[in-house]
């Protein structure tokens, strides 16, 4: 495929549940808005008593209501995934030399991230202090931690960020993580592997 790919080392980097619908369902309340695909992030606005569809992008049948703080507040693209989950953890896999915990994730640039997870906390956010700096303005300045500990269990928990973490579409305040779960922090989404 001939896309560059970095495996970084840890140090090498300076409200309540959401409501889940499904296709066919119809939004019963009086209360149009937007909702996103849980699968793909696509948004699309529903009236009152529309049955929801399926994705038109990648034809998902999950959908949550979207945040306002999902919307661009900066004149920034959105960070663009050119290959499915599947293929992304398949490619990152090949990519890992030695045992452990890693994070897996699609740069800007089009490249597979590696970042190998250390016992101990790893901070996540748009922080020059976090250990993985995400850049971008639908990342909170501290979005996330996650924690390893010796008995390799590992756990996430949302750092009071604006937009939430969510675990395998799911919003969750702290969550146990294993291989192949699936972490959306702004406009990013981060794979747990484990060699």
């Amino acid at each position: 495929m001939g896309t560059p790919t970095h495996v970084l080392s840890h140090a090498s980097f300076s409200s309540g549940e959401p409501e889940i619908h499904e296709s066919g369902e119809r939004i019963e309340e009086a209360r149009p808005g937007s909702l996103c695909c849980v699968g793909c992030g696509f948004a699309f606005s529903v009236a009152a008593l529309d049955a929801l569809p399926e994705c038109p992008n990648c034809g998902g049948k999950r959908f949550r209501r979207a945040s306002i703080f999902d919307q661009p507040t900066v004149d920034t693209d959105p960070v663009e995934v050119a290959e499915t989950a599947g293929e992304l953890l398949t490619r990152a896999r090949e990519l890992i030399e030695q045992p452990g915990r890693y994070l897996a994730f699609e740069s800007a640039w089009n490249t597979i991230e590696l970042l190998r997870l250390e016992v101990g906390w790893t901070r996540i956010g748009r922080s020059e202090r976090a250990d993985l700096r995400l850049d971008d303005a639908t990342v909170s300045r501290r979005h996330a931690l996650l924690v390893l500990t010796d008995e390799g269990e590992l756990r996430a928990l949302d750092d009071r960020s604006m937009n939430g973490l969510l675990v395998n579409g799911e919003s969750v305040e702290w969550a146990p993580l294993s291989d192949g779960d699936e972490l959306e922090i702004g406009r990013y989404r981060l794979y747990v592997l484990d060699a």
